[in-house]
């Protein structure tokens, strides 16, 4: 057993890592069976020098390659509990070719101007559970501006003004060749909320199935549940349900786009991820944009075997104008779904 107390902190500098242009991760394990980290321990990545090297933001000089904070690779039976990370270069922590993994009561958190700053990623795993936990990878940024005004009766007029500030990047996202992953008890945001994918990637074929994301809460975040597959990819994503969240102004509590593209400069193409056998279920909150409900899929390979039940999205500014959106999207509907999706059948008993 590993025990984490105090703080961890890395260089403050990316030059003072020692690892050219390519830095993959900073603390990593692999190759364990049988391994327990806890503690009440802080893990700091100090990863603010990394990120004014994002090629968001710099594409001339940018890294291309920023570490990850923490990793597990090809190992299994492993535990985590109660640590908290902070300010990752990139992702916080990533589960690599691993099995049987237990994440428990952890703290994640970075600022809103953090690119690529994950929570947890999994990819090429299986048997992932991480549950009781807290992920903000898109913090507030609260300013406190104060007015004094002196007149003759010498008062003072205070004011607070508040910047909201949601970027940063996904809660959790889970990537290729990730099976039987269970996500429960999470508060989420601000960031990105918790993404399947993205899949598919310059053509290439890539899968995951067996997901069951319940009981999370969205916290201003630009997305709640969301898969995302670019165009041209081969592969799936499938046996994927989602149950009992809530949205608190959340941009789209539900969105499937199979039409991904970050830079908006991809051509089309007609080949695409095939997204199949959803369940969304209990799902309720508010919304951020009038458009609540997002189903963006394929024309040749159209999602199929949606299914929606006990959804209740309302726009926050104006309850009436709450919309979806539904392009090549194929299921059914059941119990109550509002805003109704068109696309999907009405179904009393499926």
């Amino acid at each position: 057993m590993l025990q984490i107390d105090g703080r961890i902190i890395a260089p403050t500098r990316p030059s003072a890592w020692d690892c050219e242009a390519n830095c993959n991760h900073w603390i990593g394990f692999e190759n364990f069976d049988g391994l327990h980290i806890q503690g009440s321990g802080t893990i700091n990545g100090q990863g603010d020098k990394w990120w004014k090297l994002s090629c968001k933001d710099n594409e001339k000089s940018c890294q291309h390659r920023k570490p990850t904070g923490f990793m597990i690779g090809h190992s299994k039976n492993v535990d985590i509990k109660g640590l908290t990370f902070e300010d990752s270069p990139q992702m916080h922590i990533a589960f690599e070719s691993c099995t049987w993994i237990h994440a428990t009561e952890l703290t994640i958190r970075a600022p809103g101007h953090s690119p690529n700053t994950d929570g947890i990623h999994i990819q090429r795993s299986t048997n992932v559970s991480i549950d009781n936990s807290t992920i903000q990878t898109g913090l507030f940024v609260c300013l406190l501006v104060l007015y004094l005004y002196t007149y003759i009766f010498m008062f003072i007029i205070i004011s607070y003004t508040y910047l909201f500030i949601n970027s940063g990047d996904d809660c959790i996202s889970i990537g290729n060749e990730s099976k039987y992953i269970n996500i429960s008890n999470i508060e989420c945001g601000p960031g990105h909320g918790i993404s399947i994918g993205s899949l598919g990637i310059m053509g290439k074929t890539e899968e995951v199935e067996f997901v069951h994301v319940r009981n999370v809460t969205f916290h201003g975040t630009t997305n709640g549940v969301r898969i995302k597959t670019w165009q041209g990819g081969h592969g799936h994503a499938r046996n994927i349900k989602f149950e009992d969240i809530t949205s608190h102004s959340s941009t789209r509590p539900i969105i499937i786009d199979q039409y991904y593209c970050p830079h908006k400069q991809c051509k089309n193409q007609t080949s695409a991820v095939e997204i199949s056998n959803i369940a969304y279920e209990n799902i309720n909150g508010t919304s951020h944009k009038e458009i609540v409900v997002q189903l963006s899929c394929s024309e040749s390979i159209p999602c199929k075997n949606i299914t929606m039940k006990d959804i209740n999205l309302i726009y926050e500014k104006h309850k009436d104008k709450t919309s979806s959106y539904c392009l090549n999207a194929r299921g059914l509907r059941n119990g109550r779904v509002h805003p109704s999706v068109s696309c999907l059948q009405q179904e009393d008993n499926f």
